[in-house]
Protein backbone atom coordinates (compact mmCIF):
# COMPACT_ATOMS: atom_id res chain seq x y z
CA UNK A 1 0.00 0.00 0.00
CA UNK A 2 2.75 2.24 0.72
CA UNK A 3 4.38 1.74 -2.69
CA UNK A 4 0.58 2.78 -4.36
CA UNK A 5 0.66 6.15 -2.01
CA UNK A 6 3.81 7.08 -4.16
CA UNK A 7 1.44 6.85 -7.43
CA UNK A 8 -0.96 9.52 -8.96
CA UNK A 9 -4.65 8.14 -8.01
CA UNK A 10 -6.88 7.91 -10.79
CA UNK A 11 -10.16 8.30 -9.46
CA UNK A 12 -12.74 9.13 -11.79
CA UNK A 13 -13.39 7.03 -15.06
CA UNK A 14 -16.08 7.86 -18.05
CA UNK A 15 -17.40 5.25 -20.25
CA UNK A 16 -17.60 5.75 -23.43
CA UNK A 17 -21.57 6.95 -24.87
CA UNK A 18 -23.06 8.39 -27.62
CA UNK A 19 -22.64 11.63 -25.69
CA UNK A 20 -20.13 13.66 -26.34
CA UNK A 21 -17.97 15.92 -23.49
CA UNK A 22 -20.64 15.23 -20.30
CA UNK A 23 -19.54 16.87 -17.51
CA UNK A 24 -18.40 14.85 -14.49
CA UNK A 25 -19.89 15.25 -11.72
CA UNK A 26 -17.89 16.55 -8.10
CA UNK A 27 -16.78 14.05 -5.96
CA UNK A 28 -19.50 15.37 -3.30
CA UNK A 29 -21.99 15.41 -6.11
CA UNK A 30 -25.74 13.85 -4.69
CA UNK A 31 -26.02 11.99 -7.76
CA UNK A 32 -25.61 8.49 -7.68
CA UNK A 33 -22.40 6.95 -8.81
CA UNK A 34 -23.92 4.13 -11.19
CA UNK A 35 -27.22 4.42 -11.67
CA UNK A 36 -29.26 0.42 -11.49
CA UNK A 37 -29.93 -1.15 -14.59
CA UNK A 38 -32.48 -4.15 -15.13
CA UNK A 39 -31.55 -7.34 -15.75
CA UNK A 40 -34.16 -6.91 -18.88
CA UNK A 41 -32.22 -4.00 -20.54
CA UNK A 42 -28.71 -6.42 -20.79
CA UNK A 43 -27.93 -6.87 -23.77
CA UNK A 44 -30.33 -4.74 -25.31
CA UNK A 45 -28.75 -1.65 -27.73
CA UNK A 46 -29.26 1.69 -25.43
CA UNK A 47 -32.07 4.09 -26.87
CA UNK A 48 -31.15 7.64 -28.23
CA UNK A 49 -33.10 9.20 -25.56
CA UNK A 50 -31.04 7.55 -22.71
CA UNK A 51 -28.65 9.33 -20.19
CA UNK A 52 -25.05 8.15 -20.40
CA UNK A 53 -23.35 6.18 -18.18
CA UNK A 54 -21.08 7.36 -15.81
CA UNK A 55 -18.73 5.48 -13.61
CA UNK A 56 -17.05 7.28 -10.42
CA UNK A 57 -14.50 5.01 -8.66
CA UNK A 58 -14.03 6.49 -5.44
CA UNK A 59 -10.73 6.33 -3.36
CA UNK A 60 -11.28 3.71 -0.49
CA UNK A 61 -8.65 6.00 1.41
CA UNK A 62 -9.20 8.94 3.30
CA UNK A 63 -5.88 9.67 5.24
CA UNK A 64 -3.80 12.36 3.14
CA UNK A 65 -0.89 10.79 0.74
CA UNK A 66 2.50 11.33 2.24
CA UNK A 67 4.86 13.41 0.66
CA UNK A 68 6.94 12.40 -2.27
CA UNK A 69 10.17 12.05 -1.16
CA UNK A 70 13.13 13.19 -3.94
CA UNK A 71 15.97 10.58 -4.21
CA UNK A 72 18.17 13.57 -3.39
CA UNK A 73 16.35 14.29 -0.55
CA UNK A 74 16.87 10.65 0.72
CA UNK A 75 20.56 11.27 0.39
CA UNK A 76 20.68 14.44 3.01
CA UNK A 77 19.15 12.79 5.08
CA UNK A 78 21.13 9.55 5.25
CA UNK A 79 24.33 11.53 4.79
CA UNK A 80 23.07 13.44 8.21
CA UNK A 81 22.59 10.31 9.88
CA UNK A 82 26.27 8.98 8.73
CA UNK A 83 27.84 12.07 9.68
CA UNK A 84 30.15 11.58 12.55
CA UNK A 85 30.50 7.35 11.17
CA UNK A 86 34.35 6.60 11.15
CA UNK A 87 36.07 3.40 11.08
CA UNK A 88 39.88 2.82 12.53
CA UNK A 89 40.84 0.71 9.83
CA UNK A 90 39.74 -0.96 6.69
CA UNK A 91 40.80 -2.83 3.04
CA UNK A 92 40.43 -0.82 0.03
CA UNK A 93 37.75 -1.91 -2.46
CA UNK A 94 37.53 -0.49 -5.65
CA UNK A 95 34.25 1.69 -6.21
CA UNK A 96 32.78 2.23 -9.49
CA UNK A 97 29.33 4.51 -9.70
CA UNK A 98 28.37 7.40 -11.81
CA UNK A 99 26.02 8.96 -9.66
CA UNK A 100 27.28 7.00 -6.03
CA UNK A 101 25.36 6.94 -2.75
CA UNK A 102 25.82 5.04 0.34
CA UNK A 103 23.37 2.29 -1.29
CA UNK A 104 25.73 1.93 -3.66
CA UNK A 105 28.32 0.63 -1.54
CA UNK A 106 28.74 -3.28 -0.10
CA UNK A 107 29.89 -3.03 3.08
CA UNK A 108 33.49 -3.30 2.70
CA UNK A 109 33.50 -0.74 0.43
CA UNK A 110 31.49 1.32 2.79
CA UNK A 111 34.13 0.57 5.68
CA UNK A 112 36.65 1.60 3.68
CA UNK A 113 34.95 5.08 2.62
CA UNK A 114 33.96 6.02 6.48
CA UNK A 115 37.99 5.05 7.19
CA UNK A 116 38.86 7.16 4.19
CA UNK A 117 36.60 10.33 4.69
CA UNK A 118 38.38 10.29 8.10
CA UNK A 119 41.65 10.54 7.27
CA UNK A 120 40.95 12.96 4.89
CA UNK A 121 39.02 15.04 7.75
CA UNK A 122 42.43 14.84 9.33
CA UNK A 123 44.21 15.99 6.71
CA UNK A 124 45.76 12.79 5.19
CA UNK A 125 44.57 11.98 1.40
CA UNK A 126 45.16 7.88 0.52
CA UNK A 127 44.80 7.04 -2.56
CA UNK A 128 41.14 5.94 -3.60
CA UNK A 129 38.96 5.65 -6.18
CA UNK A 130 37.05 8.58 -7.92
CA UNK A 131 33.59 7.40 -6.91
CA UNK A 132 34.09 7.75 -2.89
CA UNK A 133 35.58 11.08 -3.60
CA UNK A 134 32.36 12.57 -5.41
CA UNK A 135 30.16 10.43 -2.52
CA UNK A 136 32.20 13.01 -0.08
CA UNK A 137 31.74 15.83 -1.98
CA UNK A 138 28.79 15.35 -2.49
CA UNK A 139 28.11 15.52 1.37
CA UNK A 140 29.60 18.81 1.38
CA UNK A 141 27.47 20.83 -1.04
CA UNK A 142 24.48 19.31 0.76
CA UNK A 143 25.83 21.41 3.95
CA UNK A 144 26.99 17.83 5.69
CA UNK A 145 30.72 17.47 7.23
CA UNK A 146 31.59 21.06 7.97
CA UNK A 147 31.17 23.53 11.16
CA UNK A 148 31.00 26.41 9.09
CA UNK A 149 30.78 27.87 5.10
CA UNK A 150 34.23 28.82 5.28
CA UNK A 151 34.91 25.48 6.28
CA UNK A 152 33.29 23.67 3.48
CA UNK A 153 34.73 25.83 1.25
CA UNK A 154 38.17 25.16 2.42
CA UNK A 155 37.58 21.16 2.41
CA UNK A 156 35.95 21.01 -0.95
CA UNK A 157 38.96 23.06 -2.13
CA UNK A 158 41.78 20.99 -0.17
CA UNK A 159 39.85 17.41 -1.28
CA UNK A 160 40.57 19.08 -5.16
CA UNK A 161 44.08 19.98 -4.93
CA UNK A 162 44.45 16.38 -3.45
CA UNK A 163 43.23 14.36 -5.73
CA UNK A 164 43.46 16.79 -9.39
CA UNK A 165 46.54 15.36 -10.42
CA UNK A 166 45.47 12.03 -10.49
CA UNK A 167 41.60 12.27 -11.63
CA UNK A 168 41.32 14.86 -14.34
CA UNK A 169 37.97 14.93 -14.08
CA UNK A 170 37.98 16.86 -10.77
CA UNK A 171 38.55 20.01 -12.67
CA UNK A 172 35.38 19.71 -14.50
CA UNK A 173 33.35 19.30 -12.07
CA UNK A 174 34.81 20.23 -8.55
CA UNK A 175 35.31 24.76 -9.97
CA UNK A 176 31.77 24.82 -10.61
CA UNK A 177 30.90 23.42 -7.44
CA UNK A 178 33.25 25.76 -5.62
CA UNK A 179 31.84 28.89 -7.16
CA UNK A 180 28.17 27.69 -6.68
CA UNK A 181 28.85 27.20 -2.98
CA UNK A 182 30.50 30.34 -3.03
CA UNK A 183 27.32 32.58 -4.40
CA UNK A 184 25.06 30.55 -1.98
CA UNK A 185 27.00 30.63 1.09
CA UNK A 186 28.17 34.48 -0.05
CA UNK A 187 31.92 33.81 1.04
CA UNK A 188 34.17 36.28 -0.25
CA UNK A 189 36.48 33.75 -1.98
CA UNK A 190 38.91 34.66 -4.79
CA UNK A 191 37.48 32.49 -8.06
CA UNK A 192 41.37 33.01 -9.83
CA UNK A 193 41.81 28.95 -9.17
CA UNK A 194 38.72 28.17 -10.17
CA UNK A 195 38.94 29.78 -13.23
CA UNK A 196 42.84 28.60 -13.95
CA UNK A 197 41.95 25.07 -13.30
CA UNK A 198 38.06 24.52 -14.85
CA UNK A 199 38.38 24.81 -18.81
CA UNK A 200 34.63 26.05 -19.56
CA UNK A 201 34.08 28.57 -16.96
CA UNK A 202 36.13 31.63 -18.08
CA UNK A 203 32.37 33.68 -18.69
CA UNK A 204 30.88 34.77 -15.77
CA UNK A 205 33.34 33.62 -13.42
CA UNK A 206 36.48 35.46 -15.19
CA UNK A 207 34.11 38.53 -15.46
CA UNK A 208 33.78 38.58 -11.51
CA UNK A 209 37.43 37.43 -10.87
CA UNK A 210 38.21 40.55 -13.38
CA UNK A 211 36.10 43.16 -11.08
CA UNK A 212 36.88 42.13 -7.88
CA UNK A 213 40.74 42.41 -8.52
CA UNK A 214 40.65 45.87 -10.34
CA UNK A 215 38.90 47.33 -7.74
CA UNK A 216 39.50 45.66 -4.50
CA UNK A 217 42.35 43.34 -4.49
CA UNK A 218 44.91 43.94 -8.26
CA UNK A 219 47.36 41.78 -6.07
CA UNK A 220 45.50 39.20 -6.38
CA UNK A 221 45.58 39.27 -10.40
CA UNK A 222 46.35 36.21 -12.16
CA UNK A 223 47.77 35.60 -15.57
CA UNK A 224 45.00 33.51 -17.02
CA UNK A 225 42.00 35.72 -15.56
CA UNK A 226 43.86 38.63 -17.64
CA UNK A 227 44.09 36.63 -20.95
CA UNK A 228 40.11 37.15 -20.83
CA UNK A 229 41.09 41.53 -21.18
CA UNK A 230 44.01 40.92 -23.99
CA UNK A 231 43.16 40.89 -28.07
CA UNK A 232 47.07 39.56 -27.97
CA UNK A 233 46.85 36.07 -28.06
CA UNK A 234 50.02 35.00 -26.38
CA UNK A 235 49.66 31.47 -26.54
CA UNK A 236 50.70 31.65 -30.36
CA UNK A 237 54.04 33.86 -29.25
CA UNK A 238 57.52 32.06 -30.13
CA UNK A 239 58.72 33.50 -26.72
CA UNK A 240 55.77 32.58 -24.89
CA UNK A 241 56.07 28.84 -25.78
CA UNK A 242 59.58 28.86 -25.55
CA UNK A 243 61.61 30.22 -22.50
CA UNK A 244 59.24 33.83 -21.86
CA UNK A 245 56.55 31.34 -20.38
CA UNK A 246 57.16 31.42 -16.56
CA UNK A 247 58.05 34.55 -16.38
CA UNK A 248 55.34 36.48 -18.49
CA UNK A 249 53.11 34.43 -16.74
CA UNK A 250 54.61 35.70 -12.91
CA UNK A 251 55.38 39.27 -14.19
CA UNK A 252 52.25 39.80 -16.29
CA UNK A 253 49.53 40.13 -13.60
CA UNK A 254 52.57 42.29 -11.35
CA UNK A 255 52.46 44.95 -13.93
CA UNK A 256 49.00 45.44 -14.44
CA UNK A 257 48.73 45.96 -10.86
CA UNK A 258 51.56 48.23 -11.00
CA UNK A 259 49.64 50.20 -13.66
CA UNK A 260 46.27 50.13 -11.62
CA UNK A 261 48.03 52.00 -8.44
CA UNK A 262 49.99 53.97 -10.88
CA UNK A 263 46.60 55.53 -12.19
CA UNK A 264 44.93 55.49 -9.37
CA UNK A 265 47.50 57.75 -7.58
CA UNK A 266 48.07 60.18 -10.58
CA UNK A 267 43.90 60.70 -11.71
CA UNK A 268 42.33 59.37 -8.56
CA UNK A 269 40.64 56.46 -9.98
CA UNK A 270 41.70 52.85 -10.53
CA UNK A 271 41.48 51.62 -14.31
CA UNK A 272 37.99 50.10 -13.93
CA UNK A 273 37.21 53.84 -12.81
CA UNK A 274 38.23 55.49 -15.58
CA UNK A 275 37.58 53.19 -18.25
CA UNK A 276 33.86 52.30 -16.82
CA UNK A 277 31.78 49.26 -18.37
CA UNK A 278 28.62 49.24 -19.19
CA UNK A 279 26.24 48.24 -16.12
CA UNK A 280 25.69 44.95 -14.53
CA UNK A 281 23.70 42.01 -16.19
CA UNK A 282 22.18 39.30 -14.31
CA UNK A 283 22.79 36.04 -15.01
CA UNK A 284 21.20 33.15 -13.67
CA UNK A 285 23.50 30.16 -12.87
CA UNK A 286 22.21 26.43 -12.30
CA UNK A 287 23.54 24.92 -9.12
CA UNK A 288 25.62 22.56 -8.75
CA UNK A 289 24.79 20.48 -12.74
CA UNK A 290 25.29 16.99 -12.08
CA UNK A 291 25.62 16.13 -8.93
CA UNK A 292 23.51 14.88 -6.51
CA UNK A 293 22.08 17.70 -5.37
CA UNK A 294 18.60 18.29 -2.69
CA UNK A 295 17.40 21.41 -4.41
CA UNK A 296 15.17 21.63 -1.32
CA UNK A 297 18.63 23.07 0.75
CA UNK A 298 19.38 26.39 -1.77
CA UNK A 299 17.19 26.79 -4.84
CA UNK A 300 17.67 25.54 -8.50
CA UNK A 301 20.15 28.46 -9.37
CA UNK A 302 20.80 32.03 -8.23
CA UNK A 303 21.13 35.64 -9.89
CA UNK A 304 24.30 37.25 -10.48
CA UNK A 305 25.11 40.29 -11.30
CA UNK A 306 27.64 40.42 -13.56
CA UNK A 307 29.59 43.15 -15.08
CA UNK A 308 31.24 42.65 -18.59
CA UNK A 309 34.61 44.28 -17.62
CA UNK A 310 36.52 42.78 -20.99
CA UNK A 311 33.58 44.38 -23.11
CA UNK A 312 34.87 47.73 -22.37
CA UNK A 313 37.14 48.76 -25.50
CA UNK A 314 39.54 51.49 -23.84
CA UNK A 315 40.34 49.01 -20.89
CA UNK A 316 40.97 45.98 -23.32
CA UNK A 317 43.22 48.25 -25.62
CA UNK A 318 45.46 49.27 -22.48
CA UNK A 319 45.77 45.78 -21.19
CA UNK A 320 46.57 44.41 -24.45
CA UNK A 321 49.51 46.97 -24.81
CA UNK A 322 50.66 45.78 -21.17
CA UNK A 323 50.75 42.39 -22.47
CA UNK A 324 53.19 43.32 -25.53
CA UNK A 325 55.19 46.04 -23.36
CA UNK A 326 55.41 43.32 -20.81
CA UNK A 327 56.90 40.60 -23.11
CA UNK A 328 59.40 42.77 -24.94
CA UNK A 329 61.47 43.87 -22.11
CA UNK A 330 61.05 40.41 -20.57
CA UNK A 331 62.62 39.40 -23.96
CA UNK A 332 65.41 42.32 -23.81
CA UNK A 333 66.23 41.13 -20.18
CA UNK A 334 66.27 37.57 -21.11
CA UNK A 335 68.26 38.10 -24.04
CA UNK A 336 66.10 37.20 -26.86
CA UNK A 337 66.28 38.27 -30.08
CA UNK A 338 62.87 40.35 -31.63
CA UNK A 339 60.71 42.51 -30.06
CA UNK A 340 56.94 42.76 -30.85
CA UNK A 341 56.10 46.03 -33.13
CA UNK A 342 53.25 48.94 -32.52
CA UNK A 343 53.65 48.88 -28.63
CA UNK A 344 52.79 52.58 -27.25
CA UNK A 345 52.07 53.20 -23.87
CA UNK A 346 52.60 56.37 -21.75
CA UNK A 347 56.42 57.11 -21.57
CA UNK A 348 55.62 57.12 -17.52
CA UNK A 349 54.21 53.64 -17.72
CA UNK A 350 57.29 52.47 -20.03
CA UNK A 351 59.89 53.80 -17.53
CA UNK A 352 57.84 52.69 -14.56
CA UNK A 353 57.43 49.02 -16.00
CA UNK A 354 61.70 49.02 -17.06
CA UNK A 355 62.57 49.93 -13.66
CA UNK A 356 60.14 47.58 -11.55
CA UNK A 357 61.28 44.60 -13.89
CA UNK A 358 64.97 45.56 -14.27
CA UNK A 359 64.90 45.42 -9.95
CA UNK A 360 62.85 42.47 -9.74
CA UNK A 361 65.53 40.91 -12.13
CA UNK A 362 68.40 41.99 -10.49
CA UNK A 363 66.83 40.22 -6.56
CA UNK A 364 66.08 37.17 -8.91
CA UNK A 365 69.53 36.84 -9.73
CA UNK A 366 70.88 37.55 -6.03
CA UNK A 367 68.74 35.04 -4.83
CA UNK A 368 69.69 32.71 -7.80
CA UNK A 369 73.71 33.03 -6.60
CA UNK A 370 72.68 32.98 -2.99
CA UNK A 371 74.64 33.93 0.19
CA UNK A 372 77.80 35.80 -1.05
CA UNK A 373 79.32 34.69 2.27
CA UNK A 374 79.09 30.91 3.02
CA UNK A 375 79.85 30.81 6.86
CA UNK A 376 81.56 27.51 8.07
CA UNK A 377 80.53 27.28 12.00
CA UNK A 378 83.06 25.24 13.00
CA UNK A 379 85.61 27.49 11.68
CA UNK A 380 84.57 30.24 13.11
CA UNK A 381 84.15 28.92 16.28
CA UNK A 382 88.20 27.97 16.16
CA UNK A 383 88.83 31.87 15.08
CA UNK A 384 86.73 33.06 18.02
CA UNK A 385 88.80 30.58 20.49
CA UNK A 386 91.87 31.82 18.99
CA UNK A 387 91.21 35.47 19.29
CA UNK A 388 90.97 34.76 22.81
CA UNK A 389 93.38 32.99 23.66
CA UNK A 390 95.48 35.82 21.83
CA UNK A 391 94.41 37.98 24.22
CA UNK A 392 94.77 35.64 27.34
CA UNK A 393 98.35 35.41 26.19
CA UNK A 394 99.36 39.32 25.55
CA UNK A 395 97.75 39.89 29.10
CA UNK A 396 99.87 37.46 30.44
CA UNK A 397 102.98 38.43 29.14
CA UNK A 398 102.08 41.85 30.22
CA UNK A 399 101.61 40.69 34.04
CA UNK A 400 104.94 38.95 33.65
CA UNK A 401 107.04 42.01 32.65
CA UNK A 402 105.31 43.72 35.28
CA UNK A 403 106.24 41.96 37.74
CA UNK A 404 109.50 41.48 36.92
CA UNK A 405 110.17 45.61 36.93
CA UNK A 406 108.87 45.29 40.23
CA UNK A 407 110.70 42.57 41.28
CA UNK A 408 113.86 44.50 40.42
CA UNK A 409 113.07 47.51 41.92
CA UNK A 410 112.57 49.16 38.70
CA UNK A 411 110.28 51.92 39.11
CA UNK A 412 107.56 52.80 36.40
CA UNK A 413 106.98 56.33 35.44
CA UNK A 414 103.84 57.46 32.91
CA UNK A 415 105.42 58.52 29.97
CA UNK A 416 107.00 54.67 30.08
CA UNK A 417 103.82 53.53 30.83
CA UNK A 418 102.23 54.97 27.92
CA UNK A 419 104.89 54.19 25.84
CA UNK A 420 104.23 50.23 26.69
CA UNK A 421 100.56 50.84 25.85
CA UNK A 422 101.23 52.25 22.91
CA UNK A 423 103.69 49.51 21.77
CA UNK A 424 101.15 46.95 23.34
CA UNK A 425 98.54 48.06 21.24
CA UNK A 426 99.91 48.20 18.13
CA UNK A 427 101.43 44.55 18.19
CA UNK A 428 97.69 43.84 19.23
CA UNK A 429 96.72 45.06 16.08
CA UNK A 430 98.71 43.35 14.21
CA UNK A 431 97.55 40.16 15.40
CA UNK A 432 94.03 41.50 15.24
CA UNK A 433 94.16 42.49 11.37
CA UNK A 434 95.10 38.97 11.01
CA UNK A 435 92.23 36.86 12.93
CA UNK A 436 90.02 39.17 14.81
CA UNK A 437 89.07 41.62 11.26
CA UNK A 438 88.61 38.64 9.19
CA UNK A 439 86.31 36.96 11.72
CA UNK A 440 84.01 39.93 11.67
CA UNK A 441 84.34 39.98 7.87
CA UNK A 442 82.99 36.93 7.28
CA UNK A 443 78.91 37.18 7.99
CA UNK A 444 77.07 40.45 8.04
CA UNK A 445 75.37 39.40 11.81
CA UNK A 446 78.60 39.85 12.90
CA UNK A 447 78.52 43.49 12.39
CA UNK A 448 75.43 43.73 15.14
CA UNK A 449 78.10 44.93 17.47
CA UNK A 450 79.89 47.56 15.56
CA UNK A 451 76.45 48.65 14.90
CA UNK A 452 75.66 49.05 18.54
CA UNK A 453 78.65 51.11 19.19
CA UNK A 454 79.19 54.47 19.93
CA UNK A 455 78.13 56.08 16.53
CA UNK A 456 74.69 53.56 16.27
CA UNK A 457 72.68 56.80 17.29
CA UNK A 458 74.31 58.68 14.58
CA UNK A 459 73.70 56.08 11.86
CA UNK A 460 70.26 55.52 12.78
CA UNK A 461 69.46 58.98 12.48
CA UNK A 462 70.94 59.24 9.42
CA UNK A 463 69.12 56.16 8.18
CA UNK A 464 65.91 57.85 9.51
CA UNK A 465 66.65 61.12 7.33
CA UNK A 466 67.39 59.56 4.44
CA UNK A 467 63.67 57.72 4.59
CA UNK A 468 60.77 59.35 2.40
CA UNK A 469 57.95 59.77 4.41
CA UNK A 470 56.01 56.85 2.75
CA UNK A 471 59.16 54.46 3.48
CA UNK A 472 59.30 55.59 7.02
CA UNK A 473 55.02 54.80 7.12
CA UNK A 474 55.89 51.60 5.40
CA UNK A 475 58.70 50.63 7.80
CA UNK A 476 56.88 51.50 10.78
CA UNK A 477 53.95 49.28 9.11
CA UNK A 478 56.26 46.31 9.10
CA UNK A 479 56.42 45.95 13.29
CA UNK A 480 52.33 45.26 13.32
CA UNK A 481 50.80 41.65 12.68
CA UNK A 482 49.27 43.02 9.63
CA UNK A 483 52.24 44.37 8.24
CA UNK A 484 52.44 42.48 4.70
CA UNK A 485 48.79 43.74 3.87
CA UNK A 486 49.16 47.39 4.93
CA UNK A 487 52.55 47.25 3.24
CA UNK A 488 49.86 46.29 -0.10
CA UNK A 489 47.57 49.28 0.51
CA UNK A 490 50.26 51.91 0.84
CA UNK A 491 51.74 50.86 -1.86
CA UNK A 492 48.72 50.75 -4.29
CA UNK A 493 47.72 54.17 -2.80
CA UNK A 494 50.91 55.97 -3.47
CA UNK A 495 51.18 54.43 -7.38
CA UNK A 496 53.69 51.73 -6.88
CA UNK A 497 54.00 48.45 -5.09
CA UNK A 498 55.24 46.99 -2.12
CA UNK A 499 57.99 44.77 -3.29
CA UNK A 500 59.45 48.24 -5.08
CA UNK A 501 58.78 49.95 -1.59
CA UNK A 502 60.95 47.17 -0.01
CA UNK A 503 63.74 47.06 -2.10
CA UNK A 504 63.72 51.06 -2.38
CA UNK A 505 64.29 50.66 1.92
CA UNK A 506 66.54 47.86 1.85
CA UNK A 507 68.72 49.89 -0.42
CA UNK A 508 68.91 52.85 1.83
CA UNK A 509 69.73 50.64 4.79
CA UNK A 510 72.56 48.64 2.61
CA UNK A 511 74.23 52.45 1.70
CA UNK A 512 73.45 53.54 5.26
CA UNK A 513 73.65 50.52 7.90
CA UNK A 514 75.63 47.72 6.28
CA UNK A 515 72.97 45.38 5.95
CA UNK A 516 69.28 44.44 5.09
CA UNK A 517 66.70 45.41 7.35
CA UNK A 518 63.84 43.57 5.59
CA UNK A 519 64.45 39.64 5.15
CA UNK A 520 61.53 38.63 3.11
CA UNK A 521 58.15 39.89 4.47
CA UNK A 522 59.67 40.27 8.40
CA UNK A 523 62.41 42.88 9.79
CA UNK A 524 65.46 41.58 10.90
CA UNK A 525 64.50 41.06 14.72
CA UNK A 526 67.64 42.58 15.71
CA UNK A 527 66.61 45.27 14.35
CA UNK A 528 63.54 46.28 15.06
CA UNK A 529 64.24 47.91 18.85
CA UNK A 530 66.37 50.55 16.46
CA UNK A 531 63.09 51.15 14.53
CA UNK A 532 60.88 52.03 17.52
CA UNK A 533 63.12 55.02 18.17
CA UNK A 534 63.36 56.07 14.70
Amino acid sequence: MSKDRNQPHFTELVWESTEQNVPIPPRNSSEPALPKLSTANVGKPKASSEPSLQLQLWDLETDTPEPVTTTEGQFVARAKELEHRTEDSALFIPFKSYWPTYGHMTGTQSRWYFYWRNEVRQGRYPKTDLSYIFLHVYELINGVGWQGPYDGYKQLSQIWEAYRENYKRLDQYLGGWIADFSFVHHLDVPLSLIVARSRGLAGDLAELELERCLTVAPEQLTFTVLTAMSDYDISKSKFYMGEGKEALERYIPQVVALINAYVSRKHGSNLVEMFPPGPSVMRERYLFRSAVYDISLYGYSVLIPVVRISKSPPLRSLITRLFRLTENKLRELLGYRGRLKGVNVDADMDDLITRFLKREFEKEKQEDKGPAVVIDREKLERLQSDSEIVRTMLTVEEMNELEELEDSGFEITNEESELEEVVEKEEFEDIEDEIIVPLQSLEPELTIEEIQSANVDTEWEQFSNALSPLQHEALIAFMNEDGTQTIQKLAAANGTMSELLIDEINDIAMDILGDLIIDGEEIAEEYKIHLLNI
